[in-house]
């Protein structure tokens, strides 16, 4: 775990991003401004808990942007939902990203808390609450040419 421990940020608006994972989530917190506050590990199983309190305790969470909140993350974003938190979709960075910044838990969360921040991710998770639209029930009729001129 790391842990800025910037002075004077609880009450204050922050962003966080979770990178989820089959057996772990690492969880990041940045500043309203895109600071690194801090970051740390939690189980899946029983972490979410710990997860949000570790949240709460360093500020306002104004959004989390979670990679991930149909498979490995669902846990942690039905957890945070239910506590009345906002959670947006964060897509996987591209490669040329990847290539810039590294691959790590860590960096990976804290992309997704900037792109929370950002409003890069905006995108409300899938869940099991919505339904996809029916497809139309007639199908347009195909587009008559004039006939070419005698």
């Amino acid at each position: 775990m790391t842990a800025a421990g910037r002075a004077g940020t609880v009450g204050q608006g922050v962003f966080s991003g979770v990178d989820s994972h089959a057996a772990t989530i690492h969880v990041a917190v940045v500043t309203d401004n895109g600071g690194h506050l801090a970051d740390a590990e939690f189980p899946t199983t029983t972490g979410h808990t710990a997860a949000l309190a570790f949240l709460s305790a360093h500020g306002n969470v104004s959004a989390i942007g979670v990679e991930g909140t149909a498979s490995y993350g669902t846990g942690f974003t039905r957890a945070a939902r239910a506590d009345g938190l906002t959670v947006v979709e964060v897509n996987r960075p591209d490669r040329a990203e990847r290539r810039r910044s590294g691959k790590s838990d860590p960096i990976d969360a804290y992309a997704a808390a900037r792109a929370a921040l950002s409003g890069r991710a905006s995108s409300a998770p899938k869940d099991d609450t919505v339904t996809a639209s029916a497809p139309p029930t007639t199908l347009p009729g195909p587009r008559s040419k004039p006939a070419p001129p005698r």
